[in-house]
């Protein structure tokens, strides 16, 4: 998958999911990861790292 279509794929599913997309990404990575599916697991991350990208730092 390349690039623009992890960062198209983060913003749809943070609008869908608000700030839980990132654990969805991550849990759905880690699944994907148990099952051997390395490739899928590797997209999985990088939206997981888009979705960090939307949502900026933590603030305090």
């Amino acid at each position: 998958m390349e690039e623009l279509e992890i960062q198209d794929y983060a913003r749809q599913l943070f609008y869908a999911h608000g700030a839980k997309a990132i654990a969805e990404a991550a849990q759905k990575a880690a699944s994907l990861e148990e099952k051997g599916e390395s490739d899928q697991a590797i997209t999985w991350r990088r939206v997981e790292a888009a979705l960090h990208e939307i949502l900026g730092p933590p603030q305090s």
